[in-house]
């Protein structure tokens, strides 16, 4: 269907269209045209990506002389191999409405290890190996050398695709990550370098946040993106951690051993130099008293990575004397790694300042903050003079430069935290120093200021108001949308007491009591006995599940359990999990039923659907807290209690609840599908704990289920599932339409907004 909204034709691919999907469209319409940023809280299953695309793209159409490129954000390869699907049908649908006029070209980026063709490269087991392969074949010196000897291999691909120079381009249509495979092998051109040159002429653009956030790899990938963009980070609701990690760097014993290595190897090969080709050392030396770090623009296969710092904060001037020379820098480098050696061989944990550190390491190792600023420049230029392919090896020296230009660049916003070992297993020495960042605005600012507008959109942003302060900026728009539902299809519950009415909750004081404990298991018995199909089950920790699941096995009560339905348990292993998953997906297909154990925070309830049958009942077991003890976390508390005047036990809160709310959203995914959702915990009846949860989960919970013991639950469930066999309307029977035809918005128009927002 094609309708109007104000100036634009929007072209959406399906005949009928969400009362919430139109409403979120008319509001992200208002933050491209005051060409501002937006948050955008939406319930799960009701279309988000393609009212996005089709909005997005329709403005863009609409206004064909400064037409807007998409750089579309996702958090893994699968939700981008998703969201290029839908884009996909709407292209089709607009190339039918519109001609070739409207042909677009968008496709997905993601690391070589996903995009290599070349069977030799793509073999090696991990990301960083499979880039060390591709630099041996494809840096520029080794193809100067297979130039003269044949027998140097390289490789055909890179070789093809440069030869092909300009004519190597993608014609329009949109390529998810296995049509660019297609089309590299078909043209024999090399996917990753063609992907990455064709980035910057592209209309849509999907690839993974750290693209954007991460400052090491933006440097390369994002740098020529025009500011008339706009940016959409989805399923956003950890955005703030994502910043977080890009800005932080941990080093351990084996780090320092490691870079230990690589400098006694470098070492070698700069002697190996000396007696061979001493010019190239002294042309670097000179290059560096010019006050050139790079030299100028390097072909696309020697860079690396670029510098941990961001943009702004980059030094643009000569690096200093004392490590031009390569010999000196090494021994710089040798001071700090011997420096940090000591630091590491501390009892108690240590908490310091980025500017504290500082002037330790120039009292004890004689190390300036200029001299640290330029670590991870140097080192790129070394490791290019000195010609090593493979990087892979040289990733411990890499973190040492990373951790000292980050120490010498921000003197806010950072802590420096030793601690001598893991809490969890005090009796184990594992030593480690973290550079840790609290400022989750410090990565996400240059991409506020560089695009136009940026959207933040995901089905949990409540409380809503807390983003604009943890990231520091003004939305234009920032708005929380309720579900059209033609039926109660959401039940949830808050269970605060078992059968024998003991309260039951998962407080550090009470979670290994045994009342607890058996409670817990008694509701998960009864309900396995009454809802069909599948049901997942949250832990707070893997700790917490190990042990609950122990006392169960001890108690008999998993053997009963058993009878029922399978159980199947999420492990760190991502392995095992995937297995796992797809043995309770054919045990819920074949209708055994299953259970499946899993854990906030974990990988399946980020990214995993259990839609349908496969989720017809999910269980929170207790409040999802981080670890409070931990000494990153409580820095962190401090400087946003200090900052930006976020209270500690706000944030801690909030920070649960969008967990919380992320696990149980997994069981609706559309609006056809049904499920209940129990939070088992005390502390969920408290007003300021529920408030925290989305609008959309809030606003089907009732009164009276908000205070529930095991038999009134089950009662609940029974009543809900028996309301749920029953034939329906899905188009929404008398007064409300859930869903909108052609006509009806034409004349519903404005009405529909006031109904929508929460």
């Amino acid at each position: 269907m094609k309708f109007q909204i104000e100036d634009v034709t929007v072209y959406f691919p399906y005949d009928h269209i969400y009362p919430e999907q139109y409403a979120y469209m008319l509001e992200l319409k208002r933050s491209l045209d005051a060409k501002g940023h937006s948050l955008l809280e939406m319930p799960t299953g009701t279309g988000k990506t393609i009212a996005l695309l089709s909005l997005i793209t329709s403005y863009s159409l609409s206004k064909p002389q400064s037409p807007l490129k998409l750089i579309y954000c996702t958090r893994t390869v699968h939700e981008m191999e998703k969201t290029l699907a839908e884009l996909k049908l709407l292209h089709d649908y607009q190339l039918k409405q519109l001609g070739p006029g409207a042909g677009i070209l968008a496709l997905g980026l993601s690391s070589r290890k996903n995009l290599c063709v070349n069977p030799r490269v793509v073999t090696a087991e991990n990301r960083d190996s499979v880039d060390a392969a591709c630099r041996k074949l494809t840096a520029s010196w080794v193809r100067a050398l297979a130039a003269e000897d044949p027998d140097i291999p390289t490789c055909e691909f890179f070789e093809s695709y440069e030869k092909a120079g300009s004519a190597a381009v993608l014609p329009p249509g949109v390529y998810t990550l296995q049509d660019l495979r297609a089309f590299g092998k078909q043209k024999g051109w090399c996917p990753y370098f063609l992907a990455r040159h064709m980035v910057q002429f592209a209309n849509v653009v999907v690839y993974s946040y750290q693209y954007l956030l991460d400052p090491k790899v933006a440097g390369i990938i994002s740098k020529e993106m025009q500011k008339e963009s706009v940016v959409v980070f989805d399923e956003a609701h950890n955005i703030d951690n994502v910043c977080i990690e890009a800005l932080s760097v941990s080093v351990r014993r084996q780090t320092l051993e490691g870079a230990r290595r690589n400098l006694n190897r470098m070492r070698q090969e700069i002697d190996r130099f000396k007696a061979t080709d001493a010019g190239r050392l002294r042309a670097e030396y000179n290059r560096l008293v010019d006050g050139l770090a790079q030299r100028g623009n390097l072909p696309i296969s020697n860079t690396w990575l670029a510098n941990p710092a961001l943009p702004d904060d980059i030094l643009k001037e000569a690096v200093p004397g004392n490590i031009r020379r390569a010999e000196h820098f090494l021994h710089v480098l040798r001071r700090l790694v011997q420096y940090l050696e000591g630091r590491l061989e501390t009892e108690n944990v240590e908490k310091e300042g980025p500017v504290n550190f500082v002037a330790s390491i120039n009292t004890h190792a004689g190390i300036d903050q200029k001299t640290l600023k330029f670590c991870y420049d140097r080192l790129h230029s070394l490791m290019l003079t000195l010609e090593i392919t493979d990087t892979d090896e040289f990733l411990h020296v890499q973190t040492i430069c990373d951790f000292a230009t980050l120490v010498g660049t921000y003197a806010r916003g950072f802590s420096i935290i030793i601690e001598p070992f893991d809490e969890r297993m005090p009796h184990v020495p594992d030593p480690v120093l973290q550079l840790s960042c609290h400022d989750a605005s410090l990565a996400i600012k240059p991409v506020f200021e560089r695009f136009q507008s940026v959207v933040i959109t995901s089905g949990t942003l409540s409380p809503i108001d807390l983003y604009p302060r943890l990231l520091n900026f003004n939305p234009v728009v920032s708005r929380s949308f309720t579900m059209s539902l033609t039926r109660d299809c959401i039940c949830p519950m808050v269970l605060t007491r078992g059968s024998d009415q003991l309260p039951v909750s998962t407080k550090f004081d009470m979670r290994s009591d045994l009342g607890v404990v058996r409670n817990y298991g008694r509701l998960l018995l009864e309900m396995v006995s009454v809802v069909p199909d599948g049901i997942v089950c949250f832990f707070v920790s893997y700790s917490y599940m190990d042990g609950i699941v122990n006392s169960w096995n001890e108690t008999g009560i998993l053997k009963e359990i058993m009878q029922h339905k399978l159980v199947f348990i999420e492990t760190q292993d991502v392995v095992e999990t995937t297995l796992a998953l797809d043995n309770y997906r054919k045990a819920c297909d074949c209708g055994r039923g299953a259970v499946f154990f899993s854990v906030a925070r974990g990988k399946v309830a980020e990214g995993i659907d259990f839609d349908r049958h496969y989720g017809r009942l999910v269980i929170m077991f207790g409040v999802p807290f981080q670890y409070t003890l931990s000494k990153i976390l409580l820095a962190r508390l401090e400087y946003l209690r200090d900052t930006f005047q976020i209270k500690e036990g706000d944030f801690l809160t909030f920070d649960a609840l969008r967990q919380a709310a992320q696990c149980v959203g997994r069981v609706i995914r559309s609006k056809a599908d049904y499920g209940m959702m129990i939070f088992a915990d005390k502390r969920y009846s408290r007003h300021d704990k529920r408030s925290k949860l989305p609008g959309w989960i809030l606003s089907h919970l009732r009164d009276a289920h908000l205070n529930l013991s095991t038999d009134m639950a089950l009662h609940i469930a029974r009543e809900f599932l028996r309301k749920m066999a029953q034939p329906y309307d899905k188009a929404g029977g008398s007064g409300r339409k859930t869903l909108l035809s052609q006509e009806d918005l034409e004349k519903m128009g404005e009405r529909i907004v006031d109904e929508m927002l929460y």
